[in-house]
């Protein structure tokens, strides 16, 4: 059939998580207080990196940028995921649809660059303590900062102009809770060979390079933690990056298992589930690994409280 005899799609209809009835209030309510809780720690953290003057830090600047992603994208998904739970229909059209992927690519690539660049952060201060200051002057940090979001905007416009040339017609409902990738190309009527090239090309630079700057990043940390002479030193310092690095694993992990895969091998549900973790749970728990376990930021909101009182 030529493509202009085709009639075009206007909307889409989001599956959703679940088709079962008993499943959708609990379902509700969960991820609503996720989402509440992503809302209240990013945008707390934000709040406090730019309230308290003694977190005017390269690391901390990182954080409030890796924040703001967190909250973006996860207020990018959620809402209409919860849309979702409460109606028969989630209908989204086709402009929309477009928009909610351009940037969910975007602050989910920038994540993983933003990731990187906090791994290179602690390097230099763990590494080369006596040059931190140079190394990571705050024009390097913007530079880095804006190099960051450059990557994951430019991803994602090609990653839409691709999907912009594909055809859907007919069959309109979306297998999935958002419009992502692979669901869509599953219901496309013209071939999706240049976007899974495209996808296949671009998930492995963004991943794999990200992935390697961490590992190379913490192996060096590693070297230098293990000539410590102070066992509790040792011990804090590990501590500090094993948790870092199991909220690196859970996004990294759940992303290569969705994107980096031929697509006639991709599963529909496991996509699903693993697209929970970097969508919902992971922008929860990054305020929680990241910094309400330091120490340096429980000072600042003892600080914040103490004046409250003061002022009272």
């Amino acid at each position: 059939m030529a493509e202009g005899n085709q009639s075009t799609v206007t909307e889409f209809i989001l599956a959703g998580l679940t088709n079962k009835p008993e499943l959708q209030l609990p379902l509700f309510l969960l991820f609503l207080g996720i989402y509440l809780l992503t809302v209240l720690g990013n945008l707390g953290m934000i709040i406090l990196i730019l309230l308290s003057s003694h977190l005017h830090t390269p690391m901390y600047f990182f954080l409030s940028s890796l924040s703001f992603i967190d909250l973006c994208y996860s207020t990018i998904i959620t809402p209409k995921m919860l849309v979702n739970f409460v109606t028969k229909k989630n209908v989204i059209s086709y402009q929309e649809c477009m928009t909610q992927l351009y940037f969910f690519i975007a602050f989910v690539i920038s994540e993983c660059h933003m990731l990187a660049a906090m791994a290179y952060d602690r390097y230099v201060a763990i590494c080369n303590p006596l040059l931190y200051n140079v190394t990571m002057s705050y024009q390097i940090c913007s530079w880095m900062v804006g190099g960051v979001y450059g990557m994951g905007f430019i991803g994602a416009a090609i990653h839409t102009f691709c999907m912009l040339r594909v055809v859907f017609c007919k069959a309109n409902i979306v297998n999935h809770y958002f419009c992502d990738l692979f669901p869509l190309m599953e219901i496309a009527c013209s071939s999706t060979f240049v976007n899974e090239v495209v996808l296949l090309c671009l998930s492995a630079f963004n991943i794999f390079i990200p992935t390697l700057t961490i590992l190379g990043s913490y192996i060096f940390i590693i070297a230098s933690i293990l000539r410590i002479k102070s066992t509790e030193g040792r011990f804090k310092a590990f501590s500090t990056c094993s948790s870092h690095f199991s909220a690196v694993a859970v996004f990294f992990g759940s992303l290569a298992f969705m994107y980096l895969q031929p697509f006639s091998v991709s599963s529909k549900d496991k996509g699903k589930v693993s697209s929970v973790f970097y969508t919902t749970v992971v922008p929860m728990l990054n305020p929680m690994i990241y910094s309400l376990r330091n120490r340096d930021v429980k000072l600042a909101l003892n600080k914040l409280f103490q004046k409250k009182k003061f002022h009272v």
